[in-house]
């Protein structure tokens, strides 16, 4: 098993859910770089558990303590090490789920794998915990990456089938990305806010819960990272993004909708504007031929709706060999997406920042 991602910048994750901490070990970042703990906690916060009505009420302050790497306010240029505490575990909600599989878990094929020795409690290595050391690694490489002129931002495009505004693919303003972490529930129309809010308290009281799709996007980015074929952009994001727990499906600029396009269509026609080659549109979302063509990068994301819910579902119990029913009980999401958010923001940044050094060095 494999908890290492990155090529240049390297990030490991280790921990569960329920044991005693998680973190992330950050190798290959400059010494020197001077870092803003108090915009890195702003971030942690954004994801923490028991933040709003809409998320889970299982409270972790997800406070960190930097274990190495950092000194005097700056990077040290060996690997930087976060570590947090969990607080706030109940792992007797999990007891059943030792014989018992979640439908549309890892339960299963995790139990199967690992010859039934996994961490069942709160999904143990399989458990949206486990972003939280992502979203610190993610604040680092924002903050970085801010340094570049790159800024990141994303929004809740669509929830339960409420849609919002979609990003001006041209661009936005690094103040309007930025502005979407002040939102529990970011949004680019206000107006679909509370609907969206009552989507999410209308599944939760049906012991149900709801998915939808996250748009980020990335701008000041250069013409010219990423490699054709397999470290394209678009490579790196989907596998890094992938590894996202309830993320199932992702598409760069109109993604699908390119299907139903002429190339004449499709294409992004190119003009220089005050010496600067410039796409009048961005069909493609920032990425041809797998390189950043110096538009701003967007892509879209599919989150499934949280998979632990206290209907009555059908299953099997792995060690009686026997089909069952499971109403899952403790503390869950009913909505994974404000959470998530943060999360998407952070594994990009990271994954850019990556691609900037794979760029750098050669």
């Amino acid at each position: 098993m494999s908890s290492v991602m990155g090529e240049r910048v390297k990030l490991t994750i280790f921990g569960e859910s329920h044991g005693p901490s998680i973190g992330v070990v950050m190798d290959g970042l400059p010494a020197g770089v001077e870092l803003d703990l108090a915009a890195i906690e702003k971030e942690m916060k954004r994801r923490a558990p028991g933040s709003s009505k809409l998320a889970t009420p299982r409270k972790e302050p997800d406070s960190f303590t930097i274990e190495s790497g950092f000194f005097n306010g700056k990077t040290t240029g060996m690997a930087l090490c976060a570590r947090i505490v969990n607080t706030n575990a109940h792992s007797r909600d999990y007891s059943k789920m030792k014989e018992i599989m979640r439908p549309g878990h890892g339960d299963y094929p995790g139990y199967v794998k690992f010859h039934g020795c996994n961490d069942y409690r709160g999904g143990g290595s399989f458990s949206g915990r486990l972003t939280a050391p992502l979203v610190f690694a993610g604040a680092v490489a924002k903050q970085l990456l801010a340094k570049k002129g790159v800024t990141v931002g994303a929004h809740v495009a669509a929830l339960a089938g409420i849609r919002d505004d979609r990003f001006n693919p041209l661009g936005e303003t690094a103040e309007t990305l930025r502005s979407m972490g002040e939102e529990t529930l970011p949004v680019l129309n206000p107006d679909v806010r509370e609907t969206m809010a009552q989507a999410v308290t209308a599944a939760q009281k049906e012991k149900d819960s709801v998915g939808g799709l996250i748009e980020c996007m990335a701008i000041g980015l250069p013409v010219g990272l990423g490699e054709p074929y397999f470290d394209s952009v678009e490579s790196r994001l989907s596998h890094a993004l992938f590894s996202v727990p309830a993320v199932k499906g992702i598409a760069f600029g109109d993604g699908f909708g390119l299907a139903e396009m002429r190339g004449s269509e499709s294409n992004d026609p190119m003009q220089y504007r005050d010496d600067r080659v410039v796409c009048t549109t961005n069909h493609n979302g920032g990425v041809t031929g797998g390189i950043t063509n110096g538009m701003p990068l967007v892509f879209t994301l599919v989150i499934k709706p949280t998979p632990s819910i206290g209907k009555t579902q059908h299953t099997v119990n792995v060690v009686t060999r026997e089909d069952t029913t499971l109403e899952v009980t403790g503390r869950h999401d009913p909505c994974i997406l404000p959470r998530a958010i943060p999360v998407v923001e952070a594994v990009t940044a990271w994954t850019l920042l990556d691609l900037f050094y794979m760029a750098e060095r050669g």
